[in-house]
């Protein structure tokens, strides 16, 4: 009952790109400093309730669909992570909330680092949970082969569907159901499958941000899921180690969808974080 009250919580802003009017929708819940929440490649706002419950007696909460996302607009562009921290921008600047702490989950800690080197006075302090963003060539190879689920024809659905009599009879049913799991959320966002099809090869891995955190001089907060098998422990290891201070703090036997799953750890880290 809790958390449909705080999902009643729901605001809009005017946002522009390439001067064209976009919707900025968003969850503001709590009272307090100003706590900015970004969430990961295939969430949205309401990702971060569990989380929300837990700080909002404490900190502002501000969950904001990023630009293609929940109830955000969703413009037929081509998505990078230079729109979303321009989105971002105007977001911060309408409510007039900076400098804010900002919590950035997988694709949101990938945003979030952004912004901050783009707007270093714009942020105070900075919780990256399992962030993206670190070039990883290994990606592509990995990830290759799975090409056809970005392509838009019902020809892969028909494949998928007449492979479940030989993935059961292999033993590979379970591998079936999670890669036809990772189709349908891919077909659900468009974003995600824009962002993903631009990115497949090496040469297109350009807005990653390893190169650039060194410079940040914001307190900054590592969290990472020990098994984690989407964003590997090393790349926030490099997070930790690149930002100058920062500091890193590994959940064990936690996997990758840390605020839904970890939210008592992450609620306790965060505060303590942020309340030094």
């Amino acid at each position: 009952m809790q958390s449909q009250a705080l999902v009643g919580h729901k605001h809009t802003l005017s946002t522009f790109v390439n001067s064209t009017p976009q919707t900025a929708a968003y969850l503001d819940i709590g009272c307090g400093r100003p706590l900015l929440m970004l969430h990961g490649f295939f969430g949205e706002k309401t990702c971060w309730l569990p989380l929300i419950e837990l700080l909002q007696s404490q900190f502002r909460c501000i969950s904001l669909d990023m630009l293609g996302f929940g109830e955000s607009s969703k413009p037929e562009i081509r998505y990078d992570v230079a729109v979303e921290v321009d989105f971002v921008r105007q977001v911060v600047e309408q409510l007039n909330i900076e400098p804010c702490c900002i919590i950035g989950h997988s694709f949101g800690g990938w945003v979030a680092s952004a912004y901050s080197l783009k707007y270093p006075n714009s942020v105070s302090s900075l919780v990256l949970a399992a962030p993206a963003g670190i070039r990883d060539d290994s990606f592509c190879g990995q990830y290759d082969a799975l090409r056809p689920l970005l392509w838009e024809t019902p020809a892969v659905d028909w494949a998928l569907h007449l492979a479940k009599p030989f993935a059961s009879l292999a033993g590979k049913s379970e591998k079936l159901q999670q890669i036809s799991g990772w189709r349908r959320e891919l077909m659900s966002q468009p974003v995600a499958r824009s962002f993903l099809m631009s990115r497949m090869r090496p040469e297109d891995a350009v807005d990653t941000v390893e190169k650039e955190i060194h410079q940040l001089q914001i307190p900054t907060l590592v969290i990472a899921a020990d098994s984690d098998e989407t964003i590997p422990l090393w790349h926030c290891e490099t997070y930790a180690k690149e930002i100058p201070g920062a500091e890193l703090v590994i959940i064990p036997n936690a996997a990758h969808g840390l605020p839904q799953t970890q939210a008592q750890i992450m609620a306790k880290l965060t505060c303590k974080f942020l309340n030094n």
